[in-house]
C-alpha cells in the first residue's frame, strides 16, 4: 500500500489517501473526495486556500498518479532542510515571520537534495560543523509567490552540530532569532509553528 501524502494550503490539510481506513483521526470530519476529475480538485484547492474549507481527502487507487494530478495545479519548487540536535540533545529552531521555523531552502540546479540542506543550514543559521545523519520525511505546503501558486516539495533531514560556533541568523531571508530548544520545551515552539513542521517533529519522534 502506498503512503499517504499530505499537501498543506494556508495551513489546511488535504490528504491524499488509497483508502479510507487509514484516514488519521484528526482528519476525520474532513469531506472525502473518490477519484476526483481536474475541475473538482480545482474547487476543492481553491476552497481549502480560501479557508472556505478546513480539510479535505482525496482517495484514488494510486496515490503517486493522485499527487501527480494535484500537481499540475501548482509551480512545483523542490527545497532541502534539517532538523538540527547538538550532543545536549537540544533541536535548533529559527524564528522567522512570526513563527517558529526550521532551516530550509530551494535546491539550485545540479545540486543533490544532501548538499542542497547542508548549505541552507550553513547560510541561514551560520553553522558549518554540522553532518547529515539520515532523511526524515517529506513535506507538502502551498505558497503564493509573484502570481504563482507554489508547491514546496521539502526533503528533511536529521542532523548534529558538533563545533563550538555560534549561530548567526541570516538577516536578509527575515530570520530574527535562532534558538537552541530544550526537548522538553519544544511543544511550546509548535504551537507557534506550521503544520509541516510539527509533522517533520512527529516523523522524528520528537
Amino acid at each position: 500500500m502506498q503512503a499517504p501524502i499530505t499537501i498543506y494550503l494556508n495551513e489546511r490539510p488535504l490528504l491524499l489517501s488509497t483508502d479510507t481506513t487509514i484516514i488519521p483521526a484528526r482528519l476525520a470530519a474532513a469531506k472525502v473526495y473518490d477519484n476526483p476529475d481536474t475541475k473538482k480538485m480545482e474547487n476543492v484547492l481553491q476552497k481549502l486556500e480560501d479557508g472556505k474549507k478546513e480539510a479535505a481527502v482525496f482517495i484514488a487507487p494510486d496515490v503517486k498518479q493522485l499527487f501527480k494530478k494535484v500537481s499540475l495545479h501548482f509551480t512545483t519548487l523542490v527545497a532541502a532542510g534539517g532538523l538540527i540536535t547538538n550532543p545536549a540533545g537540544e533541536v535548533l529552531m529559527m524564528f522567522r515571520r512570526g513563527k517558529w521555523d526550521l532551516p530550509k531552502g530551494k535546491q539550485d540546479p545540479g545540486e543533490d537534495l544532501e548538499t542542497c540542506a547542508l548549505r541552507e543550514v550553513a547560510e541561514e543559521t551560520g553553522l558549518h560543523n554540522v553532518s547529515l545523519e539520515h532523511k526524515i520525511t517529506e513535506t507538502f505546503h502551498y505558497y503564493p509567490m509573484k502570481n504563482k501558486k507554489v508547491l514546496k516539495h521539502t526533503y528533511w533531514y536529521r542532523m548534529l552540530f558538533t563545533g563550538t560556533e555560534l549561530t548567526v541568523p541570516q538577516i536578509e531571508e527575515d530570520i530574527q532569532d535562532l534558538q537552541w530548544i530544550r526537548p522538553e520545551n519544544v511543544e511550546k515552539y509548535l504551537k507557534f509553528s506550521y503544520e509541516n513542521i510539527r509533522e517533520v517533529f512527529r516523523a522524528a519522534a520528537m
